[in-house]
């Protein structure tokens, strides 16, 4: 057997060319149009209905058949005890570095699970609104680190999670605004029985450590139905970020309100050498430490190139 094979035959993942994976959405329609999707972008994201047709339909065909036998399964549970349980939401987790495109798929995933007619209702949030508002973050030194584990507010994030999960009715969940970098006062997203919850965010995936005196929790994927992480090489999502940037100068940065507002000024120059000081000193370090150590916990890996299209697709052995 030759190396390569046998890599493969050891892999816990089947891997597929985007070409073979665009194969498996079989003859189910794409119900997205480019007006649609132009809403669904994120910020400079450069993606294609061709690339959501090839990538992203085959993705909810399967998941759809997932949301399906979960849904029988419980149907089937409810009969065995003779008792009616709470509708419980089939939840899908998204991670991935900053700016890998985790947000546009994210949309775009709920946007298309939405439109099969067995789960109409879906929800989308990003655990951004889970972080610890910024005077949190001055009083205990960890602007610097925002985006990392010890940002984030994981205890209410698993609590939110856990009363979704549990059946739960109107289940809130804060507001984060990459405006004003910082948690909307009094903003909030009510989550209310969802047939599926979709749950983007850097660490999604993080192990969790309690402190010394404290009691284990779950983790936040022990929630997770299903995991799909967004990958790339790190070079690529750099020059990304900072294209992302530089753009940036010219929109929200130029509103006097906004956090970033001081680059708005910055020659191209001193712009580049400001994202890349951002990018190495926090989002790669982030990266490096935390989120790409747990990239093979995902169940899907999506594997961008350098052109920022899906080039690869990785699902895991049942």
């Amino acid at each position: 057997m030759s190396d390569t094979i046998e890599r493969a035959h050891l892999s816990p993942y089947r891997h597929f060319t985007a070409a073979e994976w665009g194969e498996l959405r079989k003859d189910t329609p794409l119900p997205l149009s480019e007006a649609e999707l132009e809403e669904l972008k994120g910020f400079g994201e450069r993606i294609s209905l061709d690339e959501v047709s090839e990538i992203y339909l085959p993705l909810s065909r399967l998941l759809n058949l997932y949301v399906l036998e979960t849904q029988e399964l419980y149907r089937v549970t409810s009969d065995f005890l003779g008792r009616t349980q709470a509708k419980v939401p089939y939840i899908i987790g998204i991670a991935g570095s900053v700016a890998v495109g985790k947000s546009t798929s994210a949309r775009i995933l709920r946007t298309l699970l939405a439109r099969w007619p067995n789960h109409p209702k879906v929800d989308l949030i990003t655990t951004d609104g889970f972080l610890f508002p910024n005077r949190i973050l001055e009083e205990r030194d960890l602007m610097g680190r925002k985006g990392f584990p010890e940002s984030f507010d994981v205890r209410r994030l698993i609590q939110f999670l856990s009363d979704v999960k549990a059946g739960s009715r109107n289940v809130e969940a804060p507001v984060y605004s990459h405006f004003t970098y910082d948690i909307v006062p009094d903003g909030k997203i009510v989550v209310d029985q969802p047939d599926i919850l979709v749950v983007e965010g850097l660490n999604v995936f993080q192990p969790w450590k309690p402190a010394e005196g404290e009691e284990p929790q779950p983790f936040v994927s022990d929630f997770f139905d299903f995991s799909i992480y967004l990958d790339a090489d790190e070079e690529a999502i750099r020059r990304w970020y900072i294209e992302r940037f530089l753009s940036l100068r010219s929109t929200s940065f130029s509103d006097p309100k906004a956090y970033f507002h001081r680059y708005a000024k910055l020659s191209d120059d001193e712009a580049v050498r400001t994202a890349d000081s951002i990018w190495t000193s926090i989002n790669l370090a982030n990266l490096r430490k935390n989120i790409l150590p747990t990239r093979q916990r995902a169940q899907l890996i999506l594997r961008k190139g350098d052109d920022h299209r899906i080039r690869d697709v990785a699902l895991r052995k049942l």
